[in-house]
């Protein structure tokens, strides 16, 4: 049976970090297994940015190729499943996916991303990632001199309005969506920057981008040409904490330096790993792919040196 094959390494996430790594770990001659829900957090998105040699391509795209590169190597199967459980341990790892079967390897990769989870406004969640941007770094310049709404309610939100105004557009509105108990010097901070705040609820959006209405209580339609909301995320899955990982306070798994998580033979990559030392995970594509290929490179070097004792202890006993 397919399920009572060890394999190296199983990658749980097909997205940038997951294929990544699995490119890294075939050109190593280690059998990998990449298990795929085929759900990327970035999908709605029309392009991807700031990862050269693929600016603009979108996420849909830059995944095809990817898996379409992977077909080199024989040692990677790629495989569209969805993991329902996760455990072992090192050297013992064990996957279940959905038709109940199981499989092991001797080191895992969680790759499996983060949820955006938009504020409960009718069309946000709709146009997220088309009209309602979540981050200025991948879409800011592509709306530079547009009129811009932001919505939010807490500081680093708020202040988002602060940063697209500096950078982008001298007409940015944020909206609160209620009563705002924002601190004083931030207030001032958005003024100073020309940037006005509203806290009349929002109803609902409607439109597309260069088009967009924000339907205010009281029946005010704010036109707006693109709209900014960063959203809360989640965790894509429970699988670390399931293993035992050390998992940060802001739902990420902890990783060191090697995207080692802290459970031997545990390793995690791309939006839900982060070191523990930096404030925020960065929750970009190229960041994404550059963990994956971290991880890899570094649990390759590990299964390496256990090889290598391995055969040592064999001839020595």
């Amino acid at each position: 049976m397919r399920g009572s094959v060890v394999h190296d390494v199983i990658v749980i996430g097909g997205g940038a970090a997951g294929l990544s790594a699995a490119q890294v770990l075939g050109r190593q001659h280690r059998k990998t297994l990449v298990l795929d829900a085929g759900q990327p957090r970035n999908a709605p998105s029309d392009g991807v940015h700031m990862f050269l040699g693929h600016d603009g391509l979108t996420p849909v795209e830059l995944l095809r190729r990817g898996r379409e590169e992977l077909a080199a190597y024989p040692d990677v199967v790629l495989e569209r499943a969805r993991v329902t459980a996760v455990g072992g341990e090192v050297d013992d790892f064990r996957v279940q996916v959905g038709d109940g079967r199981v499989e092991r390897a001797r080191r895992l990769v969680l790759a499996t991303g983060q949820v955006d989870e938009p504020w409960d406004v009718p069309g946000v969640a709709e146009r997220f990632g088309r009209s309602v941007f979540h981050c200025p770094f991948c879409h800011g310049f592509e709306v530079s001199g547009k009129t811009l709404a932001v919505l939010g309610s807490d500081v680093p939100q708020v202040m988002l309005g602060l940063y697209l105004a500096d950078r982008y557009s001298d007409d940015v509105v944020v909206l609160t969506h209620g009563p705002h108990q924002l601190p004083e010097p931030v207030l001032d901070r958005l003024a100073a920057g020309g940037v006005a705040v509203r806290e009349e609820p929002v109803e609902r959006v409607t439109g597309e981008l260069d088009a967009v209405e924000v339907h205010l209580a009281g029946g005010e339609v704010l036109r707006r040409q693109a709209v900014f909301h960063r959203a809360p995320t989640r965790p894509g899955t429970t699988f670390a904490a399931d293993l035992g990982c050390e998992v940060l306070d802001d739902g990420c798994v902890r990783v060191d330096e090697f995207q080692a998580t802290t459970v031997p033979g545990v390793f995690a990559a791309g939006d839900a790993a982060r070191m523990a030392a930096l404030p925020d995970a960065l929750t970009l594509v190229s960041q994404a792919a550059a963990d994956g290929v971290r991880a890899a490179v570094w649990l390759e070097q590990g299964l390496f040196r256990a090889g290598l004792e391995a055969r040592a202890a064999a001839t020595t006993g």
